[in-house]
């Protein structure tokens, strides 16, 4: 099983780094909690010119310590690292 595999398996702890490029700085924003879930889902972006005029998106979400779930969209600029 690769560490991809086992990084969006529900229950497991993981810490995500995403990283927004612009013209002069990056901002990176980093987030740990437990995998509930891992998906591709469409958006409602009718200018994606894709199947259904959808564009689809992979979404990871996550339970955080304090109980929160957030829905973390994933692209190239994100890194999911295994915790424990």
């Amino acid at each position: 099983m690769s560490i991809e595999t086992l990084a969006f398996a529900p229950g497991t702890r993981v810490q995500v780094t995403q990283q927004l490029p612009a013209v002069r700085r990056v901002d990176t924003t980093t987030v740990e909690g437990t995998v509930l879930r891992y998906r591709q889902s469409k958006t409602g972006s009718w200018f994606a010119h894709a199947l259904h005029d959808r564009l689809w998106l992979d979404r990871l979400e996550l339970r955080k310590d304090d109980g929160e779930v957030t829905v973390l969209n994933l692209d190239q600029y994100t890194v999911i690292v295994p915790v424990g």
